[in-house]
């Protein structure tokens, strides 16, 4: 089964986008734009979740009407950059439960190195949204996403706010059933694995570190 790639080109999404790549763009500023397009992207990624019916009252009468059921969805944030969409997401969906998932990327082999793991318990009932601001090689979300699937949750998407053809590329070949949600589709990879053009380091924009 191969799953779709989705590229979100609603004018406020570039807007914020454009805004969050230029070099210029404070820390402050970077946080901000990124919780604002974390809120936009969640409402594409979440457009054909499940829903079930309740019965409530409105002020005039009884009725049946429609829910998410937001604690069976899982943000599983890619440490560390990742909780930059996180804050974004959960202001939108406050219900989710949260995972982490800890990897760095060796400098030399730009290898994904794991460190740390946590996810909710009973993930085979829940949804999980793998959130990560850039697909580059692809190899840290390739081996996050292999560690969840060990615990067979209900359905995997991947969001991103950049991805290059050459991660796409590598992700898809290792999870062809995990659809992809990316703001923009950049030109390519640089000898160090960055996206070009990019926005830079998202970790070190977000929090600062550079």
């Amino acid at each position: 089964m191969s799953a779709d790639v989705f590229v979100i080109d609603h004018p406020l999404v570039q807007h914020k986008l454009t805004l969050l790549r230029r070099k210029e763009t404070s820390t402050n500023s970077f946080r901000r734009l990124l919780t604002e397009l974390s809120m936009l992207l969640a409402y594409e990624v979440t457009r054909d979740m499940p829903m079930h019916e309740v019965e409530i009252e409105t002020p005039l009468e009884p009725m049946r009407s429609r829910l998410i059921d937001g604690k069976k969805t899982v943000f599983v944030s890619i440490l560390r950059a990742g909780a930059g969409i996180l804050d974004g997401m959960l202001q939108v969906i406050p219900g989710a439960r949260i995972a982490h998932i800890g990897l760095y990327r060796d400098p030399k082999t730009l290898v994904a190195v794991e460190y740390y793991f946590k996810v909710p318990a009973g993930m085979e009932g829940r949804d999980a949204i793998v959130v990560d601001p850039m697909l580059a090689t692809g190899n840290s979300a390739v081996a996050a996403v292999d560690r969840l699937k060990e615990t067979r949750p209900r359905s995997i998407r991947f969001v991103c706010l950049l991805a290059a053809p050459e991660g796409l590329a590598h992700f898809r070949a290792a999870h062809p059933d995990v659809p992809v949600y990316t703001a923009a589709i950049d030109r390519q990879l640089d000898a160090h694995g960055y996206i070009l053009p990019g926005l830079g380091d998202a970790g070190d924009r977000l929090f600062g570190t550079k």
